[in-house]
């Protein structure tokens, strides 16, 4: 302890403010440029308060850091000295600043995270429960909708981090994509109608004419079913259509019709309803995390994202 009082003391100043981040900041930008009036342009200052608060640090200093002998601008020993400390300063603060805000922003603050209803019936539920206890000043914005309608929201800065279904709509260089998983998409029905497809296993060639509900437009499910069932030579025959998630399968536990979900949306539909797994080559959909390339997402949302990735890459996980 009176080892660090001493060296405290020893950094006692006469000045009455002290070395300052400001100061050292100014210094380094003369420093870059050679001109006083371009390094006050580049901070943002008038150019005789920058020229004020050299002097002031030079004073603090002892030495002379600027040479300024008939308008040539040049660094003394001195302030060739200090240049690189000055600059390993400044950086050193600005990454205590940076570090210390990314702390803070863990107790409070707020994720805005679009999904697609799929993902937010089958993944997200044990995931976000798992971020709230651990971070629970953090409020969570969900929006809901299919990966065209994410898309737009995150190019325009609506959201800071969406789960879409691969391919996009689009290609959007302004986007990063990390692939969090792949999920198999089966059939649930109900088990009072008849059970769909032969040998426990439904084709594609058996949904034609069968009852299916759809989902609404927009969906990535309506559009990858109703894609495969084209592959196969046939329109898929609707018996409700235009619901989101949870009404398609209250329809389908209705007796209404059969429909293509996610696994995951599967295993939580509950025993009331019967799953029917595709035969081979079957279908699959790819499920990515996505946001702006040229914002970092703020640091909750970050970990969120090391959440997400950690869940999907946990024994068990779907693939």
């Amino acid at each position: 302890m009176n080892r660090l009082i001493s060296i405290a003391q020893s950094y006692r100043s006469p000045y009455h403010g002290g070395m300052h981040f400001q100061q050292l900041a100014y210094f380094v930008a003369v420093a870059e440029s050679r001109h006083f009036t371009r390094a006050a342009e580049a901070v943002h200052v008038s150019q005789p308060s920058l020229s004020q608060q050299i002097r002031a640090l030079e004073k603090e200093l002892g030495a002379e850091l600027i040479s300024r002998a008939r308008g040539n601008i040049a660094l003394t020993d001195a302030g060739e000295a200090l240049l690189p400390l000055a600059r390993r300063i400044l950086a050193d603060a600005d990454t205590a600043r940076r570090e210390v805000q990314e702390l803070a922003q863990l107790r409070r603050g707020r994720v805005r995270l679009g999904a697609t209803p799929s993902i937010c019936t089958g993944l997200l539920p044990d995931v976000l429960r798992a971020f709230h206890d651990l971070h629970p000043g953090i409020e969570i914005l969900l929006e809901e909708g299919g990966s065209h309608d994410l898309v737009r929201h995150l190019a325009r800065g609506a959201l800071d981090l969406a789960l879409v279904v691969l391919p996009l709509p689009a290609a959007s260089p302004a986007l990063t994509t990390v692939e969090l998983l792949q999920e198999d998409l089966v059939v649930v029905s109900s088990p009072a109608a008849p059970a769909p497809g032969r040998d426990g296993r439904v084709r594609i060639a058996d949904l034609e004419g069968a009852d299916l509900v759809m989902f609404r437009h927009g969906y990535d499910l309506r559009e990858l079913t109703v894609a495969a069932c084209r592959a196969e030579g046939f329109e898929p025959a609707f018996t409700v259509e235009g619901g989101e998630m949870d009404a398609v399968l209250g329809f389908v536990r209705a007796g209404l019709g059969a429909a293509v979900v996610p696994t995951m949306v599967a295993g939580r539909s509950g025993s009331d309803l019967r799953t029917t797994p595709l035969a081979a080559p079957g279908l699959r959909r790819t499920i990515a995390l996505a946001h702006r390339s040229d914002v970092d997402p703020p640091r909750a949302a970050r970990e969120l994202q090391r959440m997400l990735l950690e869940t999907v890459a946990e024994p068990g996980a779907p693939d």
